[in-house]
């Protein structure tokens, strides 16, 4: 095994044009909390954090700036992504519901996995794809 190096992680980080609406929207939609919202003198997010449990993803709005003008979004690519956030919850099922009720698109219905634990797949209220499940790799690991 690689060795760790204390306090390190990995945490995803997305673009949204509105980050606003999609801070308030992952909050309600996902159990997301606001961690830090840091703006600009426009009041657009520069750089927030959400958090789940014991991780967090990182947000802004959509900028042409240095690293910006590497990203897309999915409705420029026809809704197709490179990459998604993989989130372990503890009860999938209500997580899916809860999901479901606020409006995320699903495009992998719940369902219990042969490798273990249960999984959807979904979209965002800005077309970003996110997969939650129960199956914890961490767990396997150990």
């Amino acid at each position: 095994m690689n060795e760790v190096v204390n306090g390190s992680t990995i945490i995803p980080a997305m673009r949204y044009r509105d980050a606003h609406a999609a801070m308030d929207w992952l909050c309600k939609a996902f159990g997301f909390e606001k961690h830090a919202v840091y703006e600009d003198d426009q009041g657009r997010v520069m750089h927030a954090q959400l958090v789940y449990g014991n991780g967090m993803v990182m947000l802004s709005h959509v900028q042409p700036d240095g690293f910006g003008k590497h990203m897309a979004q999915p409705d420029e690519i026809n809704g197709r992504e490179t990459q998604c956030a993989a989130v372990t919850v503890t009860d999938c099922k209500a997580h899916y519901e809860r999901a479901k009720a606020a409006g995320a698109v699903i495009i992998d219905e719940y369902a219990e996995k042969a490798y273990g634990g249960a999984g959807y797949g979904c979209r965002d209220l800005e077309g970003h794809l996110w997969w939650f499940g129960s199956y914890n790799p961490w767990q396997v690991l150990s």
